[in-house]
């Protein structure tokens, strides 16, 4: 009976070992996750992808949204720190003004992924498309489509890295073309509305003028409203394959024809997977581009993020 009931104690023992690291084990490692907007279809996709994985993976997500203030993403990556997250998934409102917040994230011993706009300062990876080839394909396919000649205008945006190497693909695309110029480069901030009066102020100023680049697709919306309601035939393409720019254009004679589609909810899965990894004492790479893809109107009819 003495050596069952030590037996008995034993496994209780162990038992009770096992629960308590099974128990931690099973604790969600705490990610934030600080958007430089939510105000944008790209975003929430990314945001819903995450969301979809984080049972899965053992993950408990904390969003912010910076409103495109970098004050604000400051803030917002001081509060994440404070709420001990193990891992920071950024996508910088400003790729040189948050190199701050990274070094404090640093410092406080948070891994950080950069994704889709990398950030100055000590980021463990970068997940983010090829933004140069964003803007070359979106380019080329314009040039193309307006008879390899005449006038074209880039509808700029904010400065961070991904949109100034989409306009840098953009210009190097348009230069293979002599006789295409450039005569306007407007900064229509990615915001539907600006872009709309933007674009008018545009075509107002070129009467001759036979196609746009925007350098996002909820611009370029503002960007098709305003070249509809001139009924003029000015085309116009654009980055990142949204429905909304989809379905635009895919309707039939519409001036919108093609956007260089991204992969908005891969990469932020991928960056999540960066994260867990370097947490778990794996290497990591330091950069992770991430091909895109010209979506035209045929294309349009079946793609989707």
């Amino acid at each position: 009976m003495k050596v069952n009931s030590f037996a008995k104690i034993a496994l209780l023992a162990a038992v009770a070992v096992s629960g308590a690291g099974y128990a931690q084990a099973q604790q969600p490692v705490k990610v934030g996750v600080a958007f430089q907007e939510m105000n944008n279809v790209y975003f929430i996709t990314m945001k819903n992808a995450l969301m979809n994985v984080a049972r899965e993976k053992n993950v408990d997500l904390i969003f912010t949204d910076a409103h495109h203030d970098i004050m604000k993403q400051t803030n917002d990556v001081e509060d994440l720190i404070q709420q001990n997250i193990k891992i920071l998934l950024l996508n910088p409102t400003d790729t040189v003004g948050i190199e701050s917040s990274v070094k404090a994230a640093k410092a406080a011993g948070v891994i950080v992924i950069a994704v889709d706009a990398n950030a100055k300062g000590p980021v463990d990876s970068f997940v983010g498309s090829k933004n140069e080839d964003a803007g070359r394909l979106a380019c080329d396919y314009l040039a193309k489509s307006i008879g390899k000649s005449g006038d074209v205008a880039i509808l700029d945006g904010i400065p961070v890295v991904p949109i100034l190497q989409r306009v840098k693909g953009c210009r190097e695309a348009l230069a293979n073309y002599p006789n295409i110029h450039i005569t306007s480069v407007q900064n229509g901030r990615q915001e539907r509305d600006v872009a709309l009066t933007v674009t008018e102020n545009i075509l107002s100023a070129n009467p001759r003028l036979k196609g746009i680049f925007s350098v996002n697709d909820v611009g370029s919306m503002g960007s098709l409203a305003a070249i509809k309601a001139s009924g003029r035939d000015v085309k116009l393409t654009s980055v990142d394959g949204s429905p909304d720019a989809c379905n635009a254009i895919k309707q039939p004679n519409s001036p919108f024809i093609a956007t260089s589609a991204q992969f908005p909810g891969k990469m932020a899965v991928m960056a999540l997977d960066l994260g867990l990894k370097k947490l778990s004492g794996q290497s990591i790479p330091s950069v992770v581009p991430v091909n895109v893809e010209l979506i035209d109107r045929q294309a349009a009819a079946t793609f989707k993020w």
